[in-house]
């Protein structure tokens, strides 16, 4: 892979990814080298425009600086760069060639490279999230809330540590991936507002720009307005750095979440659990060698893109460390921060193919319940007797799981030989008898809270533009 485009590392990812053509050209428009140039050539010309906005150049400086960006091509700023081992001033230099000898003196004036770089870096991605990333998580989530409503009712047996535990409804499990989600998107929403722009100059102290005007914060403000960007408080040669950190971190949260989603998802396809399935075209093959198999691959390409793209996160870290007004020891590993949105622009392009054509087997969701039915309701006798008074509860039930397992009975035919606990049971509210009777009663809250979450970010997704 070179430096030159970044994005290149990703091409084979188009097929593999069955990303459409105008998704993937979408993608390089903000993340390719030649789509950074093109979002620097903006930023020259925001700050054109200010200046002629000031009367301090001539408008027509302007005009021919719109139509050159036009003719701009990438090819031509490497060219130039090989010879001025400066990728700003060779941006610069090809396009002063485009304009007139009296309006070329005030190209970048009083501008320092990474006023362009860190501008157009927060720019493009800010653009490319509400563009790109913002509409595609409306999506999923949507789709999930569909998901979540639809299977609200359906019993699912509830499993920690590997373990069955109590009842729970899979619309109820959907709901705890949807609502870590929603939470996580949103948060992303407003750190890509957030990212920030400068044009301070070399060190930051507008030294350049306060020979030009008296008030250089106002001019710095007014390019980036242009820009729909606002400045950093105080900058030094660089943006603070922890406006681009809080995004990406935001964006690996949200990759976090659809990872964990996904191998939950993964082992309930196991062979013995068999709960979901995925889509499996017909001329699918599942394994080169077992002809019968049908792997979850959507969902482990998930979370092998988490495993991925996580690591990356650790250089955005390393990058907070800049010597003084700056050094240059995040100059190749800032142009890595791409495969962060790249990342999860297709793990969840991934997860909407897949959740357009989620597949529930409430059958072995059944079958599942069914073969720890008594046992899961351990809990809720222990919760009754305690309720009424039992000095000894949850001991008293710990024992009679034991002896239950031991002579291969049901809880309530072990519980029917227990003549010292009738006084308790006798106690017990008709509601509650029902519940040590009728596993599929025992879910709590699960339908009620699987439709309140669905509800909500329904709701709220609406809300993101206008946040």
């Amino acid at each position: 892979m070179t430096s030159r485009d970044v994005f290149s590392s990703l091409s084979p990812w188009d097929h593999r990814y069955s990303l459409r053509s105008e998704e993937f050209k979408a993608l390089s428009s903000f993340f390719s080298e030649a789509g950074q140039i093109k979002y620097q050539g903006l930023v020259e010309l925001a700050l054109l425009e200010e200046l002629a906005a000031r009367e301090i150049c001539p408008p027509g400086a302007v005009q021919e600086l719109t139509a050159a960006l036009e003719r701009l091509k990438a090819e031509d700023v490497y060219a130039e760069e090989a010879k001025t081992r400066h990728s700003i001033r060779a941006l610069v230099n090809v396009l002063a060639r485009e304009l007139s000898p009296e309006h070329r003196p005030y190209l970048h004036l009083s501008a320092t490279s990474m006023d362009i770089v860190d501008t157009a870096n927060a720019l493009r991605f800010k653009e490319a999230h509400i563009r790109l990333l913002q509409p595609l998580l409306q999506e999923v989530i949507g789709l999930f809330c569909n998901l979540t409503r639809q299977e609200k009712e359906t019993l699912q047996v509830g499993r920690t540590h590997g373990q069955h535990a109590v009842p729970i409804t899979f619309g109820f499990a959907l709901a705890g991936h949807l609502d870590r989600l929603g939470r996580a998107a949103e948060k992303s929403h407003g750190s890509s507002l957030d990212l920030r722009g400068k044009m301070a100059g070399a060190v930051g102290a507008y030294n350049a720009s306060s020979l030009l005007v008296e008030d250089p914060l106002e001019l710095e403000k007014g390019v980036l307005a242009r820009l729909g960007l606002k400045p950093a408080p105080i900058s030094t040669q660089i943006v603070p750095p922890e406006f681009m950190l809080d995004y990406l971190h935001d964006l690996i949260v949200i990759l976090g979440v659809l990872a964990d989603f996904a191998d939950d998802m993964r082992h309930l396809q196991r062979s013995e659990i068999g709960e979901i399935g995925e889509f499996f075209a017909p001329e699918q093959v599942g394994s080169s060698t077992m002809p019968q198999k049908r792997n979850p691959i959507n969902y482990e390409h998930i979370k092998s893109l988490w495993k991925t793209v996580q690591p990356r996160l650790q250089t955005v870290y390393s990058d907070q460390l800049s010597e003084h007004q700056r050094d240059l020891t995040n100059s190749a590993s800032a142009r890595f921060y791409v495969d962060i949105p790249i990342g999860l622009y297709l793990a969840l392009s991934r997860l909407r193919r897949v959740l357009q054509r989620f597949s529930v087997d409430r059958e072995a969701m059944k079958r599942n319940m069914e073969q720890s039915q008594d046992l899961v309701l351990a809990e809720a006798l222990y919760v009754a007797l305690a309720g009424q008074g039992h000095p000894a509860a949850h001991e008293t039930v710990r024992q009679l799981t034991l002896e239950a397992e031991k002579r291969n009975l049901g809880l309530q035919q072990v519980l029917q030989d227990r003549k010292d606990l009738e006084t308790y049971l006798e106690g017990l509210q008709p509601q509650q008898r029902k519940l040590l009777q009728d596993p599929a009663r025992y879910t709590g809250q699960a339908v009620l809270q699987a439709d309140r979450i669905a509800d909500y970010w329904e709701k709220r997704t609406g809300e993101f533009q206008g946040k």
